[in-house]
């Protein structure tokens, strides 16, 4: 059978990218290499992930919120986070998050200064396992006809003309695209030749559920020391941060070297008389200097990678599924009016998010590393931190409230994530894009701009209705991943709609 898109890789962004195409009509098949969806390194307590404000709305902009809601790690009133859960989300005072370990209080945020950012049930951050969440989301590709085919994983990548051949253990599956979603190691990026440069590590990562004979010898929370970092959440989930440019990457540690290591970091006696999970990272920072090549492209980590510092990366994957499914959706339907346009916009749109984010794990790594001065750095902005203004701005940073894509000239709403404009039928924004369509939303505007979406060959849906806080727009075209591509205030005259309908929506109207 030819597929329309074949994604390798059934982890979130996978899964999420297999849903937006079939939402929108494609036959995708999934291939991925484990067996089982089900693994101790997806459950706490190193399975925990945190969902920022992107990718919550995304996911209440495709009705998957709720079911997603139900399985997080921390629900409110349920009293103290499990044990071994991160030391930071069981303080007294309420933290909105971290940067290097330094922690920001929820209650300095001035959420008021997002002047774009309407009230919402969609929160700005939730704890969720990453099995649960894969869960869910298998769950809705499957009921969209998505056909997941586990235990294939991908050994070679051809082309054979307008096609993708992709070659597993159980045969070679055929599409007429292929999307590499298959994590740091992709092999579908290695057979493809892109390129993928950036920062070699600094140090190795270890994360490991042990027992401890005297677990009061180590203290709770992240120390820094001479030697690197030891993170330590009670009774027994343990983090080392060896500075050894990466030596000691994918040679997960047994007893004896794990106890050596830590009593060497922490510069404590503790024994250790069990380890029962062991994995390794690094702080590795690379890019796909090209998310596409031909018929072949790269979301997720398959298109950069990053230290876990922060959690960053499953919500950028996640945002590069959001971004690139309703776009080549439209190409393998063919009613997009330049279709590598279209489709290379999805490469001008997350190359830089995914730059920032880079960067962002680089500053953390910058402030880990032994030594005076990266400690005294750090000392200053623990208390950058600790006011409104640092604490607001690592807020926009970690919650990702200020993300905004580079759409050009225009409404300083353009590229941002679409308010949820409460309706006066009751409706939000996030419902009104469940569909995968985008959304003409015009409060007071006249007949001609209702007029220009004629022509949409990808017609937006219209909506003529009130809502509650309008801030000062007069109407408002949205994307179908809840990205706004043109705007007007009030008594605007629709200046540049027509253009912004043609880019996104194949209009044929005139400008």
């Amino acid at each position: 059978m030819l597929y329309d898109v074949v994604i390798a890789g059934a982890g979130p962004v996978g899964l999420v990218l297999s849903c937006e195409l079939a939402l929108a009509g494609c036959s995708v098949l999934v291939l991925e290499q484990a067996e089982s969806p089900e693994s101790p390194l997806k459950r706490l307590p190193f399975g925990l992930r945190g969902l920022n404000t992107p990718t919550l709305e995304a996911l209440d902009r495709r009705d998957l919120l709720q079911a997603v809601a139900a399985r997080q790690v921390l629900k409110p009133d349920k009293g103290a986070p499990p044990p071994g859960t991160a030391h930071w989300l069981a303080q007294p005072r309420p933290l909105g998050g971290h940067f290097a370990g330094i922690p920001f209080a929820l209650d300095n945020v001035a959420s008021e200064r997002w002047l774009y950012r309407l009230p919402s049930p969609v929160g700005f951050q939730m704890a969720i396992e990453l099995q649960a969440l894969e869960a869910v989301l298998a769950e809705r590709a499957t009921a969209l006809g998505v056909r997941i085919d586990r235990g294939s994983a991908v050994q070679a990548v051809r082309m054979e003309g307008e096609q993708v051949a992709v070659e597993t253990l159980r045969g070679t599956a055929h599409g007429r695209w292929l999307i590499g979603c298959d994590g740091a190691r992709s092999t579908v990026r290695k057979q493809s030749g892109f390129t993928f440069a950036g920062t070699e590590p600094e140090f190795t990562g270890h994360s490991l559920l042990i027992e401890l004979e005297d677990p009061s010898v180590l203290t709770p929370g992240r120390h820094y020391t001479v030697a690197g970092m030891y993170n330590f959440n009670p009774p027994g989930v343990l983090a080392l941060a060896d500075f050894d440019g990466g030596a000691g990457h994918r040679t997960p540690l047994d007893r004896e070297r794990a106890q050596a290591m830590l009593r060497r970091i922490s510069g404590r006696e503790a024994t250790i008389t069990a380890v029962h999970l062991a994995t390794t990272w690094t702080d590795a920072a690379r890019q796909a200097a090209a998310y596409r090549k031909g018929r072949v492209l790269l979301a997720g980590d398959a298109a950069h990678m990053h230290s876990p510092l922060g959690g960053q990366g499953l919500n950028l994957g996640i945002g590069d599924a959001m971004n690139l499914g309703w776009k080549l959706a439209a190409v393998v339907r063919g009613d997009a009016d330049a279709d590598e346009e279209l489709l290379d916009s999805y490469q001008a749109e997350r190359y830089p998010i995914g730059a920032k984010v880079l960067d962002w794990s680089r500053a953390q790594v910058a402030l880990m590393r032994p030594g005076a001065g990266s400690r005294a750095l750090a000392a200053v902005m623990a208390d950058l931190a600790d006011t409104r203004d640092g604490a607001t701005y690592l807020a926009e940073r970690v919650w990702g409230v200020a993300q905004q894509l580079d759409l050009g000239v225009g409404h300083p709403l353009v590229g941002r994530s679409a308010p949820d404009f409460q309706l006066a039928d009751g409706r939000r924004m996030g419902e009104l894009l469940r569909a995968g369509q985008g959304v003409l939303l015009v409060f007071d505007a006249g007949t001609s701009l209702c007029a220009s979406i004629e022509g949409c060959q990808r017609r937006p849906a219209l909506i003529r209705q009130a809502v509650d806080d309008t801030l000062g727009l007069g109407a408002v075209l949205v994307r179908p991943d809840g990205i706004v591509a043109w705007a007007c205030d009030a008594g605007g005259d629709g200046a540049g709609m027509s253009n912004a309908l043609r880019r996104w929506f194949g209009s044929m109207a005139a400008g």
